[in-house]
């Protein structure tokens, strides 16, 4: 019975030397991006505004969440005699 799987060598034996493997790999690469469905501008601005605004929201509600559990912990530590 004949052994049929692909090892890492048998890839780079098949391939050549190392100019014939990155001669595969660029031409492997040009396919692939030719593949890609690429977003119009209009999609890449919509997406940005949304990314911007949910990191504006975030960033303010965190600073809120941190400023009310300080105010909290200060009151807490004066109540208690702590300085």
């Amino acid at each position: 019975m004949a052994d049929n799987t692909t090892t890492i060598e048998t890839v780079r034996e098949a391939a050549g030397g190392r100019i014939e493997r990155w001669r595969l790999f660029l031409s492997e690469v040009r396919n692939e991006l030719k593949r890609v469905t690429w977003p119009s501008q209009k999609e890449v601005y919509a997406t940005t505004v949304v990314v911007i605004l949910t990191s504006v929201f975030f960033g303010v509600y965190l600073f809120v969440l941190d400023y009310g559990f300080n105010q909290i912990v200060t009151a807490i530590f004066r109540r208690f005699g702590a300085s």
